[in-house]
Formats: C-alpha cells, sequence, structure tokens
C-alpha cells in the first residue's frame, strides 16, 4: 500500500532533465537581463544612438555611455548580491534538510522560486517598473533555494545512485546538461532579442519553468531510500555541515575536505566574476558586440561543457583525475589572459576556445568530496558546497563588478589577468 502511494515508485524519471530546463530558462534570462539594462539605461540617459559597429566605435568615449556601463555593472552586482545573502542560509538549510526528507521537495522549492524570479521580470520589462524589482526577485527565488539549491539536490541525487567509480563521469555528466541547455539557450535568445524584443524570450522561461516545476513533483524519482518527515527550521540541519568539517574522522579526509572545498571556491570566483562582466566587455569597445554576436560567444562558451565532458572522459583512460584537473586549469588561465586583451572579434572568440577544457575541474572536486563523506552525509555536502558556491559568486559579484569600471580608464581586460593569477592557487592545491 505504501509503494502504491508513493509517486517515486509510480514515476523514476532522472534529475538531468530539471537541471537542463532550469539553467536553459536562466541563461535565456541572463544575457538578455544585462542588455535590458544597459538599454534601460541608456534611454534614462539620453544616449539613444544606434547599436552598429561604427557608432560604438566612434561614441563609446562618450561620458554618458560609462556612466550607462556603470551603472548596468552596479545593477548587476546589487541583483547578485541580494539573491547570494539570502541563499547562502537557504540553501545550506534546504540542501542538509533534503537528507531527511528526500531530493524531491528541495527540487520543487528551487524550482518555483525560479518561476517567481521569472514572473517579476516580466513585469518589470511589461510595466517598465523601477529596475529595483529585478532585485526583489532574486531575493525572493534565493528563499525557495535558488539555482544553487536545485544544482546541490541534482549531485546529491546523482551521488545517491552511483558508485564511487563512475561518480566522476556522472557527475561531468549532469554538468554538460548544464552546458547543453546554456548553448542552445545563449543561440535563441540572441536571435529572438533582435527580432521581438525582450518580453517573449522569458514568456518562454516561464513556461519551461512551469513544465519544471510539474516534473519535479510528479515525475522525479526519489533517490533517498528511505525519506522520514523532518522540521525545516532547526539548527540541526546546519549543525550536521559544520560536523562535516569538524567531527573527529581520520585527518587525511577532513584536510581534503577543506582544501578541495577552497578549490571550489577559486574556481567558482573566476567563472562568475568574468562571465558577470563578459556581456559588457562585449558591448562596448572595442568589440561593440551586438544580440547576435554576443548569443554566439555564449553559445561557445556553454560549448565548454560538452567538450570538458569529452575530454574528461577520453584523458581518464591515461590520466588520473588530478592531472585531468591541472590540465583544465591551464587552459582556463591561457584563456582570461586572451580575453584580456582581446580587441577584435577573432580574438575573443580564441578566448572562448581555449576554455574547451576549463570545465573538467569541477566535476572531478565534487567526486573527490563526495566519496570522502558517507552516504546520508551527501545533501549536507552539498549543500555545503551551494554555500561555498554561494560565498564564491559573492566574492565574485564584489570583485568583478566593482572592478571593472574602476579600470576602464587604463585597462578593460584587467579583471580577466586578474582571475587568470587566482587560478593559480587551485592549481597550487590540487597539486
Amino acid at each position: 500500500a505504501r509503494a502504491r502511494l508513493s509517486p517515486a515508485v509510480l514515476c523514476r524519471g532522472p534529475v538531468e532533465p530539471l537541471v537542463f530546463l532550469a539553467n536553459f530558462a536562466l541563461v535565456l534570462q541572463g544575457p538578455l537581463t544585462t542588455q535590458y539594462l544597459w538599454h534601460r539605461f541608456s534611454a534614462d540617459l539620453g544616449y539613444n544612438r544606434t547599436r552598429d559597429r561604427d557608432s560604438c566605435s566612434n561614441h563609446s568615449a562618450d561620458p554618458v555611455v560609462k556612466e550607462v556601463e556603470t551603472l548596468t555593472s552596479h545593477w548587476t552586482l546589487y541583483m547578485n548580491l541580494g539573491g547570494f545573502l539570502v541563499g547562502l542560509f537557504s540553501s545550506t538549510l534546504l540542501g542538509a534538510w533534503s537528507d531527511c526528507v528526500g531530493r524531491r521537495p528541495l527540487l520543487v522549492l528551487a524550482s518555483l522560486g525560479l518561476l517567481l524570479q521569472a514572473l517579476v521580470s516580466i513585469f518589470v520589462m511589461q510595466l517598465e517598473l523601477h529596475v529595483g524589482y529585478f532585485v526583489l526577485g532574486r531575493i525572493l527565488c534565493a528563499l525557495l533555494g535558488d539555482f544553487s539549491g536545485l544544482l546541490a539536490a541534482g549531485f546529491a541525487s546523482v551521488a545517491d545512485v552511483s558508485s564511487s567509480r563512475s561518480r566522476t563521469i556522472r557527475m561531468a555528466l549532469l554538468e554538460a546538461c548544464i552546458g547543453v541547455a546554456g548553448m542552445l539557450a545563449s543561440l535563441l535568445g540572441g536571435h529572438w532579442l533582435r527580432t521581438q524584443g525582450y518580453a517573449n524570450p522569458f514568456w518562454l522561461a516561464l513556461a519551461l519553468l512551469i513544465a519544471m516545476t510539474l516534473y519535479a513533483a510528479f515525475c522525479f524519482g526519489e533517490t533517498v531510500k528511505e525519506p522520514t518527515p523532518a522540521p525545516l527550521f532547526t539548527l540541526c540541519h546546519h549543525r550536521s555541515i559544520v560536523q562535516l568539517y569538524a567531527s573527529p574522522a581520520p585527518e587525511k579526509s577532513r584536510r581534503h575536505l577543506a582544501l578541495y572545498s577552497l578549490v571550489i571556491f577559486m574556481v567558482v570566483t573566476v567563472h562568475v566574476g568574468a562571465q558577470d562582466i563578459l556581456i559588457l566587455y562585449e558591448l562596448s569597445r572595442p568589440l561593440c558586440w551586438d544580440s547576435r554576436l554576443i548569443g554566439y560567444g555564449s553559445a561557445v562558451h556553454h560549448l565548454s561543457y560538452l567538450t570538458s565532458l569529452v575530454g574528461l572522459r577520453l584523458l581518464q583512460h591515461c590520466l588520473a583525475d588530478t592531472w585531468v584537473a591541472e590540465i583544465g586549469l591551464a587552459f582556463n588561465i591561457l584563456g582570461m589572459v586572451v580575453f584580456a586583451f582581446a580587441t577584435i572579434t577573432p580574438l575573443m572568440f580564441t578566448g572562448y576556445g581555449l576554455l574547451f577544457l576549463s570545465l573538467v575541474i569541477t566535476p572531478i572536486i565534487r567526486a573527490k568530496l563526495s566519496r570522502l563523506v558517507g552516504e546520508s552525509e551527501q545533501g549536507a555536502l552539498f549543500s555545503a558546497v551551494a554555500c561555498v558556491n554561494g560565498l564564491a559568486m559573492l566574492m565574485a559579484s564584489g570583485i568583478f563588478n566593482s572592478l571593472y569600471p574602476a579600470t576602464l580608464n587604463f585597462m578593460k581586460g584587467f579583471p580577466f589577468l586578474l582571475g587568470a593569477g587566482l587560478l593559480f592557487i587551485p592549481a597550487i592545491l590540487i597539486g
């Protein structure tokens, strides 16, 4: 009778479609939100010139354009700060809670949060509300777990059902779903913006998020073997995360747990920080990209998820995971250096191309972390990783979105050089 009543027995859908749909919706919205802010501030400040390459090259030294760049960068920072500060509490609480009640409740809550954020964005664009409502939407999403909470539940569910031997490639496969979704959304979003404006892509994102919420509620196959009811608002969940790092255990395991967490922190800081300023970097002089080129660039960037998956699978036959991660970091550093000095479109795409192995690092580290804890601690572990990701995103937004406007006058690409330098830290730690 219990089996007959359990949705997990009736439907055994994997977690990958959830991650795919969530990232497709997010990538469809992200670059368009940045471009919407750019054009909204341009209109408010009276900058109404066309966005062709000649006008951009001739007039981007205009102080009004620099003010538009600064305002767009700062509001991106405010949105990220609002979401990440709230998400630090909620994602860790919900992730550890999922060890008891199962992964489905967290997946449903995170899906609802992403849906609310899309709704708020649509209202802002349709009714031309103050851009501060974007921050409100971001906070509402973070309260319910955000994308980081969904990823925590996703990676924990993969750890629940995978063997120690296959865990690395399973983690990489889940990240590849992120990349394929991002690539398709980037190609679609850039062309759609040129033909129909900002609103319609957000309506598609909303429809996908509704479908995702229904899938999480009724089709996802629960991976926790024996879910048990547990209170949500209790310190026990945060205490379980602290115990991962502080409870008595073999010294080597706990030391590696802390070091690998630091590696993820540094890598995510650079990845998110660079991604935050890439669109601004491409919109302005000397590149002067339009929405179509921005879509192509974002698609090539997300293609690195697939190339990293293939590269990881091939390199595992002849190299240890540690060496594969070091190779990925080396190419990541090279790509950042090329971005810093890119003044023409081919050079910018060369930088994207050098990132083809840059995303082998995180699945390798996640798999190593997963092997250091017990089966009943996977949710707590990946909520701790989500907390580390949140701190890294907070740091990245604070550093890169503040540094970019400050360095416009002497070197626009300086934040990318800083990112390349920071990546030497995880390379040393892994070594």
